[in-house]
């Protein structure tokens, strides 16, 4: 299913720069430039094209699902957004649980066996956020059905995705952003 072209044009307007100097993201790869999906998503147009664009997708796919979220703080935004969209519960997964109060490594909605749950990220790389909250919501005993992140930088997310057995859905990749794939500057 194509993305509408404003989903597009409003993440390369809002959410990519070019830095003089190469960074380190959070898989420790380099890149000169800066996907910043939590800045485009914080004008409320944009959290409603992608939120909108990403309900669609997963219906154009046939892929129900009843919970939405994923890892703090990527997938925060993305989350509550599809949940409105959807009127599925969102949920966040904690980094460490929590160490006082009910101790949850996840925050918001309350997983079960019946929980089907879409994850959700704002960028990914090679995939390990995406992992680690996989890993928590199975633990939480729920089915993931399908993992669509807002962006994918082209780092090995896909595969890492088809080796946890989650179908990978990426709302927009790299390409189509107009930057090169990670390891490839």
């Amino acid at each position: 299913m194509p993305v509408p072209a404003t989903v597009i044009d409003s993440l390369r307007g809002y959410a990519v720069s070019r830095r003089a100097e190469p960074f380190a993201l959070a898989s420790g790869s380099t890149s000169s430039w800066y996907v910043d999906v939590k800045a485009a998503l914080c004008y409320p147009q944009v959290l409603r094209q992608v939120s909108a664009a990403i309900v669609a997708l997963a219906a154009a796919e046939g892929i129900d699902f009843t919970h939405v979220g994923g890892l703090t703080m990527g997938a925060d935004a993305v989350a509550v957004g599809v949940a409105l969209a959807s009127d599925a519960q969102w949920f966040s997964v904690r980094k460490e649980p929590k160490s006082r109060g009910h101790g949850r490594a996840i925050e918001g909605a309350a997983l079960s066996a019946d929980s089907m749950v879409l994850l959700v990220d704002d960028v990914v790389s090679t995939g390990g956020s995406t992992i680690k909250a996989l890993e928590a919501v199975r633990a939480a005993g729920a089915t993931v059905v399908a993992a669509i992140p807002v962006v994918d930088r082209g780092a090995g997310a896909a595969a890492a995705m088809e080796a946890a057995g989650v179908r990978y859905l990426p709302l927009v990749n790299h390409g189509e952003l107009g930057i090169p794939a990670l390891g490839s500057e």
